[in-house]
């Protein structure tokens, strides 16, 4: 018989979870690596996903061989993809459906990304509704994903047990750092397959999803 619980919260993550901006990421990428003259390709940008900015600036770095520090370089991309979420917030199936479910009902709910938090803030404050009690940034937390240090902080920030909650992801970079955190975590592939795991939960999308398929989770 399946359990009655409810999450205590549901911690999303955001760029290619809750909006599909992993495209506005490689946009910026592709845009910067041309001002190297050097070729950035789909697969360089799929290396990068769920990896904190900090990591990834250099990488980046690296790989164009550039002279810009990796503070700037995550201040150019941060800036691109900003002006691209401005125009447009292209939201994955089912997510902002989801969302209003949660508040309507109560539950608590976070923002953990490893964007930068002031960017993920923009996004939340262009929601037509209260979607988050609490964001959690790249910049907010010392050790960023796969570790778990930014979804233990949600957790805590919220004052719930982080296994009293849903974590919803599309990296295995990001899977990983809510799985360790002892989330109930479920992957929601979007770019990139997640490999299957004993104990792992992967979900095709979260479309049609709805409060009552959270509650089995805890069965």
């Amino acid at each position: 018989m399946f359990g009655r619980k409810l999450p205590a919260a549901v911690l999303w993550d955001m760029d290619g979870t809750l909006v599909d901006s992993e495209h506005y990421w490689m946009k910026s990428e592709r845009a910067l690596a041309a001002e190297h003259s050097t070729e950035w390709t789909q697969q360089d940008g799929f290396d990068l996903i769920g990896m904190s900015l900090f990591d990834s600036s250099k990488i980046i770095k690296q790989k164009l061989g550039s002279d810009l520090e990796p503070e700037e370089i995550i201040h150019r991309l941060t800036n691109g993809v900003r002006e691209q979420l401005a125009n447009e917030i292209p939201w994955r199936p089912g997510a902002k459906e989801l969302l209003r479910e949660l508040k309507r009902k109560g539950i608590k709910t976070a923002l953990v990304t490893m964007s930068l938090h002031h960017m993920a803030q923009e996004v939340v404050d262009q929601i037509p509704f209260k979607a988050f009690d609490v964001v959690v940034g790249g910049d907010d937390v010392r050790f960023g994903k796969p570790y778990p240090e930014p979804y233990l902080k949600a957790a805590e920030l919220l004052g719930v047990n982080p296994g009293d909650c849903v974590a919803f992801e599309d990296s295995l970079t990001g899977l990983k750092s809510a799985e360790a955190a002892g989330t109930k975590a479920v992957g929601i592939p979007n770019f990139i397959a997640i490999p299957e795991s004993p104990g792992r939960i992967i979900w095709p999308t979260l479309e049609g999803v709805r409060v009552r398929d959270l509650k089995k989770l805890f069965s």
